[in-house]
Order: structure tokens, then sequence, then C-alpha cells
């Protein structure tokens, strides 16, 4: 298969040597090491599609994998082949009149808010790792971000996709001009994991920027404080852009890096909000977030008074997990949805979770919409550590879905908690989503063994395999 390939896409684009493949046996999330039997990185359209026909002839498995920055394991090829799309870069077409732009999978988030910046448009997901994650990684996983509280998640601004199936075959999803009739295939293929094919293109609606934005820091004493007045803002009817939290560990962490903000750093906890709409009746807002932080025990309220402010506390937020890597070699970042009224009682548990296993967990998250990231730093080559990471976080993502909540907002289940998923849905339900797969993928080529536990359709999955603890 590897000379097929070759002929496809050119040898230098085929890896076969496990020492090149080792480069590939780990996506975001450590701890998991899988090792794929060889790579083909296509850097068309035509070869895309010639590889994927290529390899459903011959019947081999495959996992798509767009930049690798995927947090649950999702992106990880076990012996089989791993289709890397980070050379399909090419944006194709920005409509600024219909407020679309038409991309390969390959585009980077943040090359794509670029180019939209031209026309006074963005693209509205925004995830952390936007500088490097692409958009077909973001449709795979339906990803999130903080601006996606007011304006919704990678599903809600995905209109077509031109998909690849698994044999080969060519399917438009969606449409350019508006709603299609009948099922709606593209909500499905949305979040799939790269379970139900490759997105040759994506087409995704575009914003107008909002005529003004206000950007407000509270620092507070006590961190259940701040997870009260998070509630408290939205239960004013006030829907900001973005509300985020940062406990104050997480924010002496990127105190000390270089992305630095001006945080406080004697602070429990930080809320950053983003405020935007047009002028009239946004200072209203803005007086009446600061009452209400002041009003649950904020010590202090700072409103950025110009661009340059408010990139500066956004950059401490959206680089808190790089300055995580200040304190160990590994990060572990979990995804993890709560009712936001159980924020308070859930970042106690959490709590105590990480201290009776002597875990020191940051917590780092989309507090508006109740979606946590415990996080935590270790050397996940130290075994009894590793082990003792794996039982906390395994314990508090058991703690969320007893809260009512569930196992992802934004990173998706992929091999990382798939053991979680019988707990939240029954026998009928799973084996409902594996015959919606067997629509896309009846032979299970792409991307098996992740997301829904299968027994040929009932058969319960073990423990994820690759697993380094």
């Amino acid at each position: 298969m590897a000379s097929t390939l070759a002929g496809i896409v050119g040898e230098r684009r085929v890896l076969e040597r496990r020492s090149a493949l080792t480069a590939y046996a780990s996506d975001g999330l450590p701890g998991y090491h899988q090792v794929p039997s060889l790579a083909v990185f296509p850097g068309t359209r035509d070869e895309l599609v010639a590889v994927v026909r290529a390899l459903a002839g011959a019947g081999l498995p495959f996992v798509p994998r767009g930049a690798g920055t995927g947090l649950s394991g999702g992106a990880l090829a076990d012996g089989t082949v791993l289709l890397g799309l980070n050379r399909l870069t090419r944006i194709l077409d920005i409509d600024p009149v219909n407020r679309i732009a038409t991309v390969e999978p390959g585009v980077v988030n943040s090359a794509l808010q670029k180019a939209a910046a031209v026309h006074g448009l963005h693209y509205a997901p925004d995830p952390s790792s936007q500088s490097a994650c692409t958009i077909g990684g973001n449709v795979a996983e339906n990803a999130g971000g903080p601006h996606c509280l007011k304006y919704g998640v990678t599903l809600n601004h995905t209109v077509a996709c031109t998909v690849l199936l698994p044999d080969g075959e060519i399917v438009t999803l969606g449409s350019r001009h508006g709603e299609t009739a009948g099922y709606d295939l593209l909500g499905a293929f949305v979040g799939s994991e790269g379970c139900f094919g490759v997105a040759l293109d994506c087409t995704v609606r575009l914003l107008p920027d909002p005529p003004r934005v206000r950007t407000l820091l509270a620092d507070f004493s006590q961190l259940h404080d701040a997870a009260l007045a998070t509630s408290a803002i939205i239960a004013s009817g006030i829907l900001p852009a973005a509300l985020e939290m940062m406990d104050g560990a997480a924010v002496r962490l990127v105190e000390a890096s270089v992305y630095a903000a001006g945080y406080p750093t004697d602070c429990d906890a930080v809320l950053l909000v983003d405020l935007d709409g047009v002028a009239d009746g946004l200072e209203d807002d803005v007086a009446a977030v600061d009452a209400i932080c002041r009003a649950h025990g904020a010590r202090h309220v700072r409103i950025a008074t110009d661009g340059a402010e408010r990139t500066l506390l956004w950059q401490g937020r959206k680089k808190a997990f790089g300055a995580m890597g200040r304190a160990a070699p590994h990060l572990v970042l979990q995804d993890a949805v709560v009712p936001r009224t159980r924020l308070p009682d859930m970042l106690q548990q959490i709590a105590g979770i990480g201290a009776r296993h002597g875990v020191a967990v940051w917590n780092i998250f989309h507090a508006g919409d109740g979606n946590l990231h415990p996080s935590v730093s270790y050397d996940a080559g130290n075994p009894g550590e590793a082990a003792r990471v794996h039982a906390c976080m395994t314990e508090i993502m058991q703690a969320c879905i007893a809260a009512g909540g569930t196992i992802t907002g934004e990173h998706g289940v992929g091999l990382d908690k798939i053991d979680y998923m019988p707990a939240l849905f029954d026998g009928d339900t799973l084996a409902a989503m594996c015959r919606l797969r067997d629509v896309f993928d009846p032979a299970h080529l792409s991307n098996r063994g992740k997301v829904v536990p299968v027994h040929t359709c009932r058969e319960w999955h073990q423990a994820p395999a690759g697993r380094a603890t």
C-alpha cells in the first residue's frame, strides 16, 4: 500500500519508518500513545480522494488527523493508516456579501480569522488552540471556545461540507444557500469525530464584527463567590459574549510566564467578561455586571480602556494552558459540562478529589457555559504520578456525570472518554448511534474504535488501548 500511496502523493509524503511515525503517536492529550502503520499526507483534493479510494479498495482502516491538537485521543491511529490533512490549507472562497467562507480542512482557525477580518467579519468559534487547530478538526470535534457562550459552537456556524465517505464516494451535506429539506445529515457529520468520513471542504458562517466590545476583569478572594457571580450574571438576563473563569493557581502561573497579563496574583479566582453590541445599552450592561460581581464578593472590577488592554487581558486567558508548561512536562486538560448552578459545588468537589489523590488541579474554563476544564500538569513518564492523575480525572468525570452533566463540551469523546458513554446512554441509544455510523461508514474504516463502544454493534468496548497508565 505504501508504494501505491507514494504513487499518488509522492514518496516524501508517505512515512513508513517507525522513527518517523513516532512523531504521530500522540495528540494533545498525554498518556496515550499509538503508532500508525504508515502515514500519508495528500496535498490536494484530488490526492485526498485518490488516497481514500485506494485505502477503501484495500479494505484498510484509517484515522483522519489535522493539527493533532485534539484533547481526547481522537486522532490516534493504532496500527492503522494515519491520514494527515494538514497540507490542505487553501481558503477557497470568502463571500462577504453572503457572509460565508469555504475552506479546505487543513486551514488553521486563526488563518481564517485573519482572512475574514479584512472584510470586517469573523468566524465565531475560537478555541484556545486557534493559532494551531484546523477548521476540519473543529468540525470533527464540534469545537467551541470562549465566545461560543453567545454565538454557539461549530455546529451553529457550519452551513455545508463536501464529504468524502470512507468508501470513496463524495457527497454534499447542507447547503451554501440555506436550509435543506430532509434529515439534518450535516448536523450528524459535525461532531462525528472523523468516524463518518473526511471533509474535503467546509463552508462556514462569518459574522460581522460587533460595533463595540467591553472587557471586564473581576477578581475574587473566594473561588466559590466567582462561581455564584457567574450564575447571577446569566440570571440577570445579560448574555455576555464570553464569561471565563480562572482560579488563583492558574492566575499565578500565567503571571509568572511570558503571557503575564496584569492579573492580581493574590486572588482565588478571576472572571473575564466580554460584553458586545451596539453602543446603546452596552454601558448599562457593563455597569450591571460590575455591580453583580461586587455584590458577590469581587474585590476589584477592572474595565479595559482600549483595544490594547483588552488584548492583554485576553492574552492571559488564551495562553494559560501554554503557561502551564512551566510547571511540568505534560498537561492533561479534561472537558466536562455541568449545569451552571452546580459550578460552586463542583469546584469544591474537584478540589477535594485532587487533594485525595495528591494532585494539584487547575481550573480554567468557560464558566458561562458550565464547561469545565480541570487541568493537571504532571510527568506522564512517572508511572505512579500518571496513575494518580488518571484516577483523579476519572473521579472528576464521574462526579460531573452524577451532577447531571456530560463528558464533553467541545473536545469530543475520542479514545479517552469512551468508557463513560454507557454511564450516559443506555444500550439501545448506543446501538442507534452505531446504526447512524453505519449509514456513513458501514465497513467502519474511518477512525474505528472511537466515540461509541461497539460490539459489532453491541459488544462493549474494553479499556481503551494505548493508555500509558
